[in-house]
């Protein structure tokens, strides 16, 4: 008798969801880790989006590869549903060659400078174009010149990343209105091209990409990123010489839109199925590198969030989404087009979380949203601790979750350590060979480890 008791006890019990098997939220936070570290999927995913499918561009040919790679994975993994969410991308192509040279230095002669055209950017022609240099320490500065000195020149922006700043992410802030609006500034004063130093946050040669913004009404002129050795060299050559020319010359040009998508992976909520909790990156890289860690990383640890929930028998109360979204590098247009579908189909989301700092050592977590949320997610501070994940009072989001704010959902911005990321952002040398495998885990693991608390307890005052 007392065997048939404990039998049916063992069946009684194993009835039951998981939820109430787990006796602690300590508990469960080391089941989401074990299983992330011992049978993790990020780095063998991210080892195919990278090494496979390459740079993926929006409107490039491996961009809708992407597309169609993560649908698979996201079915293959078993989530409940997979989809797709048409967009209208923009096509930039980049050109064979690109030439920033300095044509007559009385010291060195004709020497190449290490660049790169901006992302968005207009060519020079097949004849490219010679003109003097006027170098400036940003925006402001080029405005306080007179007119009349800018006229017929390259205009050289100049102003370095802070390296004081030990946070980067506020050092390239701080620097990067130059790279996205000076070509249009300098236009307007009758420059007919810009240089602009790389956001990078160390002296070496390789030359930093990143979307450029043209003003309407404003003439749209050619656009280069120097490497942040070159832009040393260029500034000390013309300290040291008037006069001196740069030759440019690119082949960069825009195409006509092209149909893409977000691709969106969900496990139905069992109580709340439709509010949603979504964690994404974006899917979309420049075409320098393979996009490891801008945003291949944030890409795979968010399948592999949801991947690891529903492996260890997790039932969440509100359905969790996992969004690949397309084109946040040069036109943000997939995270808009989240959005808009998501207040169209009345979908109320509770939390967002975007991964796109990188997959290296996790810290922590950002979060733009109520005073509410942002003590619950402080209070969670302690589960963290144990894995080294102790800071989760800066303010901060992301960049393709941002257009959710308006709708009220809480926005939360994966939190990993800075330090080595502006030394690969937006360049050749983002590849997957800068991945460590534990690391893309351990982030991967925090984040499911956030969505199951957010699941559980809800984030601003309601669950």
């Amino acid at each position: 008798m007392k065997k048939l008791h404990s039998l049916y006890l063992f069946a009684v019990i194993i009835s039951f969801p998981f939820n109430a098997l787990c006796q602690s939220d300590e508990d469960m936070l080391k089941i989401i880790f074990d299983e992330t570290l011992k049978n993790g999927h990020s780095y063998e995913m991210l080892d195919y989006l990278s090494n496979e499918i390459g740079g993926r561009l929006s409107g490039s040919p491996e961009a809708a590869a992407a597309v169609e790679w993560s649908r698979q994975e996201m079915i293959k993994l078993g989530f409940d549903t997979v989809f797709l969410q048409e967009v209208m991308v923009p096509h930039w192509v980049r050109g064979k060659k690109e030439i920033v040279r300095i044509v007559n230095s009385d010291r060195m002669g004709t020497i190449d400078l290490a660049a790169c055209a901006l992302g968005n950017s207009v060519g020079t022609g097949d004849q490219g174009l010679a003109a003097n240099i006027i170098e400036v320490d940003g925006i402001e500065s080029l405005k306080k010149l007179d007119k009349k000195k800018i006229e017929g020149k390259i205009v050289f922006f100049n102003r370095r990343m802070d390296p004081t700043r030990v946070n980067t992410f506020a050092a390239y802030g701080e620097a990067v209105d130059q790279r996205v609006y000076g070509a249009s500034e300098a236009a307007a004063l009758g420059a007919v091209a810009v240089v602009v130093r790389s956001m990078a946050s160390n002296d070496d040669d390789i030359p930093h990409t990143g979307t450029l913004i043209y003003k309407e009404g404003v003439k749209q002129i050619p656009a280069f990123a120097l490497s942040t050795n070159s832009a040393n060299l260029l500034s000390k050559s013309l300290k040291a010489q008037q006069g001196l020319k740069l030759y440019l010359e690119a082949h960069c040009k825009m195409l006509p839109d092209v149909l893409s998508y977000n691709v969106v992976g969900e496990i139905k909520g069992s109580a709340k199925p439709n509010e949603y909790i979504i964690v994404g990156g974006h899917l979309d890289s420049w075409d320098l590198g393979d996009g490891a860690h801008d945003d291949g990383a944030g890409c795979v640890q968010s399948i592999e969030a949801v991947r690891v929930l529903k492996n260890v028998g997790y039932k969440p109360y509100h359905s969790i989404r996992a969004v690949m979204f397309m084109n946040e590098e040069n036109g943000l247009r997939g995270g808009v087009r989240y959005a808009e579908l998501a207040k169209q189909n009345n979908e109320k989301h509770l939390v967002a979380i975007e991964s796109d700092r990188g997959g290296f050592t996790p810290k922590g977590f950002t979060l733009t949203g109520s005073e509410t949320a942002r003590a619950k997610l402080i209070s969670w501070k302690p589960l963290f601790e144990p894995y080294g994940i102790y800071d989760f009072n800066k303010p901060g989001g992301g960049a393709d979750i941002s257009p959710l704010e308006e709708q009220g959902t809480a926005l939360i911005g994966f939190l990993p350590d800075s330090q080595r990321y502006f030394n690969l952002h937006h360049t050749t040398a983002d590849t997957f060979d800068k991945i460590d495998k534990r690391e893309l885990e351990l982030g991967a693991a925090s984040m499911a480890a956030l969505v199951y608390l957010i699941d559980k307890y809800g984030i601003d005052g309601k669950n």
